[in-house]
């Protein structure tokens, strides 16, 4: 007999922003690899991580994951991680400098949307993304209301 699917998010994904969506336009996203230390990956396979305050930033010619929220290892030692450490993104020179240009606009920001694993590496999925104003969030809001009523209706035909 067939597994059935489960809504929850799949076991590879460590954390979501799910707030990111709700506060920007999020208009194209890109993967990167994450630089980390062992007690990084060891409490991340924990789901011990945080993006909510998250963000990324090019600096000189480089990637940097900033402000998200690592707790440090359980069983480590000495050696554990500084849990608010800036972070490097692995990104290839094109994308790194796509994303620079994409930033210079009024506005626009890079956001850690989620953090997963890809064949046991960790990866971040970086969102471009532009801040909503208010109404626009009421009007996201709306029409996600909207969606959920007819889908309720059609479920009954």
């Amino acid at each position: 007999m067939a597994k059935k699917k489960s809504k929850k998010t799949p076991d590879n994904v460590l954390a979501q922003n799910r707030k990111a969506r709700h506060e920007y336009t999020v208009t194209d996203t890109i993967e990167a690899g994450l630089v980390l230390t062992g007690t990084e990956i060891k409490s991340m396979r924990e789901r011990r991580i945080t993006l909510q305050d998250g963000f990324a930033q090019i600096r000189n010619n480089e990637a940097w994951l900033m402000n998200v929220h690592i707790s440090e290892y359980v069983q480590g030692n000495r050696f554990n991680h500084d849990p608010l450490r800036n972070r490097k993104l692995l990104l290839h020179k094109t994308e790194i400098r796509r994303l620079g240009i994409a930033t210079q606009d009024k506005g626009v920001t890079l956001v850690p949307l989620k953090v997963y694993l890809k064949h046991g590496f960790a990866k971040v999925l970086i969102g471009i993304a532009q801040g909503k104003r208010e109404f626009d969030k009421r009007e996201t809001i709306k029409r996600r209301e909207q969606d959920r009523q007819i889908a309720r209706v059609m479920k009954h035909y």
